[in-house]
């Protein structure tokens, strides 16, 4: 199976929903009311993962911060189909927001379940430590969130 990342859509919006009802049950999953809202923030940029049909598999989103001077970004949400784990969707998904980032400048935030150690091990991958940890974070479970950090990637100008 190939996949191709893209634009995440407002179409895509209700499949989203879908799938964080599998991905984060007990944790308010996100309706499609809220997929609809970041998309329409001009400061979010959103990535969908989809299969050889077409069908969205996984999504993603990251909100750039800041401002010219003193940028900064954050992952806000990354899922993919459980079915469908394992295959490097993830990290395509990731780095297509690094690129994103990467073009905006300054460090990249995000927060991660401290029981998630697949994603862990991907950001770690990425560049990314743990900078602090976010007591009863996810709600309405209660689950702990690393927040994790990855520093700017930009090159320094040259004299």
């Amino acid at each position: 199976m190939s996949v191709l990342v893209d634009a995440l859509r407002p179409e895509d919006v209700e499949r989203c929903a879908e799938l964080e009802q599998v991905l984060f049950p007990g944790d308010d999953p996100w309706s499609a009311d809220a997929f609809r809202s970041e998309l329409a923030s001009p400061h979010n940029h959103y990535v969908a993962a989809r299969d050889d049909d077409g069908r969205l598999i996984g999504y993603a989103g990251l909100a750039r911060l800041g401002t010219g001077v003193h940028p900064e970004s954050e992952v806000h949400t990354i899922g993919v189909d459980p079915g469908l784990r394992q295959r490097g969707i993830g990290g395509a998904l990731l780095g297509e927001l690094l690129r994103v980032a990467d073009a905006w400048g300054g460090p990249v935030f995000l927060e991660v379940r401290t029981d998630n150690d697949a994603a862990i091990a991907l950001y770690r991958r990425e560049g990314f430590e743990i900078v602090g940890t976010r007591k009863r974070y996810y709600q309405p479970s209660g689950a702990d969130a690393y927040t994790m950090c990855r520093p700017d990637r930009r090159e320094e100008p040259r004299p």
